[in-house]
């Protein structure tokens, strides 16, 4: 069974949050929250927030351990942003945007169901061997002929 938990209107980008969102997806929560601790970013301060919630509604409302929770999905996706002006020279206005996004933190009991869910690494295609060079791109370029500078005159 999946546990979310969402913070809404966090006060900052979610490009900014989305960093620290793809360290911790797929960790066993003990280790992303040891990770997040340590990490010097807002977004990791607010992240761990929502995390230790996620596990707390999965202990509480689900009885589940927490030992055996992996963070399954970390998302920031973007939310409104408060628009704003700056002043600029000669009387005119620079806008800005003050983003906000929406964090969601998704656990998940580590079982075979978990090991289903992640998506499994592809492998790579086997690269294939060289094609035939045509004619036309088996000749060598044409070399330009060199500008031939004028002799200079001798003056005695």
């Amino acid at each position: 069974m999946q546990v979310k938990s969402v913070l809404k209107y966090a006060r900052m980008s979610s490009q900014k949050a989305r960093e620290v969102t793809r360290a911790i997806t797929g960790m066993p929560v003990s280790q992303a929250l040891s990770v997040l601790d340590f990490t010097p970013k807002k977004a990791a301060f607010l992240i761990g927030k929502t995390l230790r919630s996620a596990i707390a509604n999965a202990e509480h409302n689900h009885e589940m351990d927490a030992e055996d929770l992996v963070v399954v999905s970390a998302v920031a996706t973007d939310g409104p942003a408060l628009k704003r002006i700056m002043p600029r020279a000669r009387g005119s206005a620079a806008p800005i945007k003050k983003r906000m996004c929406h964090i969601t933190v998704i656990v998940a009991a580590k079982t075979a169901e978990t090991k289903e869910e992640a998506p499994e690494p592809v492998a790579e295609p086997e690269e294939k061997p060289a094609a035939k060079k045509t004619a036309a791109a088996k000749k060598a370029p044409a070399k330009k002929a060199a500008a031939k500078k004028p002799a200079a005159k001798k003056e005695d």
